[in-house]
């Protein structure tokens, strides 16, 4: 019998965290009392996202056994002619599984966070926000149109925005959380610009619709010009997904997002919302497949933020922003992929990515807890006799990244290259250069960190900053410890995806799991077709990676890291001083914060006073504002004058009318 889904079973995946959120965030703060306890606080929000994981478990389930997709209207919130505006769920593959991968990696979080945040006053606030946001990210990737696609688009921005800058009395986070928000704005311009280019053309929000007139939209062109519609439309998208993926150069806010609690950097920068701009590209195959313009612009961001992000991973000292680059790295590889009409392999690596990223974040916090909140690498060192769980689930999460065989970042990453060099787009060639380079970047800075912080002298006790800790945190110094088990089970947890998931789930890489979901075009993109053709299984796979170029470059990174941080640190000294300029380079990020911030946002700061100035002083307050009290005041004068209260000056005033208007009237005879 073949299994069918439920709307009304569906609903409460967003609805539980929703749910729990709102009791949290009212009753468990000072806005309700604070009613609920620390306790009471994260059971709510833990089992509303534990029952939001079990349904979307069960869907999986029913997809991979048969189930038809669901398309269905939730709520209908407005009808303005033949315009419909609702709320509604399309769950299909590609849905089913964002969905688990979005609910599971958030309960590890929230199960997490009891012990990271353990001190925090923001307590309940926080497990309302990262329960809230669930609920956001969950409605983005349910959604069946487009208009429900940009409220949660939005929704995962605004309550990104609040978790960033939790700890507002930080300077340094309320900078982070505006960074956040303006730049993820400037892509969230380009992407209402794409809806609203596919609406005024299709005349629908929904997705099924939209993509049924597909060929018509090829057709179409810019008012006035030879520029194809949909280009120009899924360039504008792409840019929304630059911003929320955090491409280059709207890359720019995700490192310094690192100023918020451990537990939203795993949830939000690593596993959920810098993928939203993924799983929105491969939602729109149909679309794309349509232009290859559109897709080299994918192809040619990507090759940038792969290659380019991953270098200044090599130079950072803060844990946290090394993962951070990490982060952008491998989304540039996600990218890549797309451009090169492998979307399969991009969701495959976007899950796969998820499990490790989320498990190097968190053993990154992990350690960060057990060297008294002391976040910079140089300042640790032996860790792993202190912290053996930390120590081997983050030793599995490295070995993941880098694409070591066998682990799931292999199956996806190996996938990813073998179709960038089967990709016939003209860019191909450069981007395929560029995530073969980054194979060996990756290893690198991956095994850098590891080494820094696991192994070698032990340097804790060295920290000059080590007071400044105790200060923010209260926390005292002394020998590293071990995370408490609400922390060590959700990297063991995690752990186990990392290792064996890219096995388990490969082969739904070829088969009909994403058929009618994901749409390519063989025969002008044939990068998919070539890897049918030649991957066979798992294990078959794995075998021959031992023997390719990306392996060996992944070696000879974590050789080389071991060499310079391990053998003779003298070499990255020797490499500092010699290539100071480049060096310098790396520092300042490519210079492309000041770009942002003194270049751009200076040049719209100056223009906003030249408005200030000239609109709203001269033109507003000056001639509106004042001018119009000013006028007032003068007829009143006017009138107040004319007004005496005499009875012989009304009397003088009654006599020269009626001689002026004699005047006038005899004047006009003649």
């Amino acid at each position: 019998m073949t299994p069918t889904l439920s709307a009304a079973t569906l609903l409460w995946v967003p609805l539980a965290p929703l749910i729990g959120a709102a009791i949290v965030g009212i009753f468990g703060t000072a806005m309700g009392g604070n009613l609920l306890g620390r306790k009471a606080g994260h059971s709510i929000t833990i089992a509303g996202v534990f029952i939001a994981l079990l349904i979307s478990l069960a869907t999986l389930w029913k997809v991979v056994n048969g189930a038809p997709v669901l398309n269905e209207t939730i709520y209908q919130w407005a009808a303005l002619g033949n315009v419909v505006m609702e709320v509604g769920f399309q769950i299909d593959s590609l849905s089913a599984m964002m969905m688990v991968v979005v609910t599971f990696v958030s309960l590890m979080v929230h199960i997490y966070t009891i012990g990271y945040m353990h001190d925090d006053p923001g307590y309940n606030r926080f497990f309302s926000y990262i329960s809230l946001f669930t609920f956001s990210m969950l409605m983005l990737v349910m959604s069946n149109n487009m208009l429900q696609l940009f409220f949660g688009w939005e929704a995962v921005g605004l309550v990104s925005y609040l978790l960033i800058g939790f700890w507002y009395t930080k300077s340094t986070a309320v900078f982070a959380n505006l960074k956040a928000f303006l730049i993820n704005r400037v892509g969230d311009f380009g992407f209402i610009l794409g809806i609203g280019l596919l609406f005024a053309s299709v005349g629908t929000f929904n997705y099924s619709e939209v993509f049924a007139r597909a060929d018509h939209l090829a057709t179409l062109h810019l008012p006035g010009t030879d520029y194809s519609l949909l280009t120009a439309a899924l360039i504008c998208l792409f840019i929304g997904a630059m911003g929320k993926s955090a491409q280059f150069p709207l890359h720019v806010w995700l490192p310094d997002s690192m100023e918020g609690p451990t537990p939203i950097s795993a949830l939000i920068h690593a596993a959920t919302m810098v993928t939203a701009g993924i799983f929105m590209v491969a939602r729109f195959s149909p679309l794309y497949e349509l232009s290859d313009t559109a897709l080299n612009f994918i192809l040619i961001i990507g090759a940038i933020t792969a290659f380019f992000m991953g270098l200044l991973g090599l130079i950072q000292n803060d844990i946290k922003r090394v993962v951070a680059y990490s982060t952008l790295s491998q989304l540039g590889y996600m990218t890549v992929a797309l451009g090169a009409s492998a979307y399969h392999v991009a969701v495959f690596h976007l899950m796969t990515h998820a499990f490790f990223k989320a498990l190097l974040f968190l053993g990154a916090g992990s350690v960060i807890m057990g060297c008294h909140h002391n976040q910079d690498m140089r300042y640790m060192g032996g860790l792993w006799k202190y912290m053996p769980i930390t120590w081997i689930t983050s030793l599995l999460g490295s070995l993941a990244l880098i694409g070591t065989p066998f682990f799931s970042g292999f199956y996806s990453k190996d996938a990813i290259i073998m179709a960038v060099g089967a990709s016939n787009l003209p860019a191909s060639g450069v981007a395929y250069l560029a995530v073969v380079s980054g194979v060996f970047i990756t290893a690198f800075y991956s095994f850098r960190m590891y080494f820094l912080v696991f192994h070698g002298k032990e340097r804790y006790d060295q920290d000059p900053h080590a007071h400044a800790h105790h200060d923010d945190h209260g926390h005292h110094g002394g020998k590293p410890h071990e995370s408490p088990w609400v922390v060590t089970v959700p990297l063991v947890l995690l752990a186990i995806p990392s290792v064996c998931i890219g096995w388990i789930v490969m082969q739904f890489l070829f088969g009909p799991f994403f058929d009618g979901v994901i749409f390519v075009d063989g025969e002008k993109h044939p990068a998919m077709a070539y890897l049918a053709h030649h991957i066979h299984g798992w294990l078959e796979l794995a075998l021959h990676g031992f023997v390719t170029l990306p392996f060996w470059l992944a070696l000879g990174g974590v050789v080389a890291a071991w060499y310079c941080y391990m053998v003779n640190p003298a070499v990255p000294a020797f490499f500092q001083r010699t290539l100071h300029p480049v060096y310098r380079l790396f520092e300042e990020k490519y210079y492309m914060d000041k770009l942002w911030i003194n270049g751009i946002a200076g040049n719209f700061m100056r223009l906003g006073k030249v408005f200030w100035k000239a609109g709203d002083q001269t033109v507003i307050d000056g001639a509106v504002v004042n001018g119009s009290w000013k006028l007032v005041g003068w007829v009143a004068g006017i009138v107040r004058w004319l007004q005496s209260g005499f009875i012989y000056y009304y009397a003088l005033v009654m006599i020269l009318g009626v001689f002026a208007l004699m005047t006038y009237f005899v004047w006009r005879n003649y």
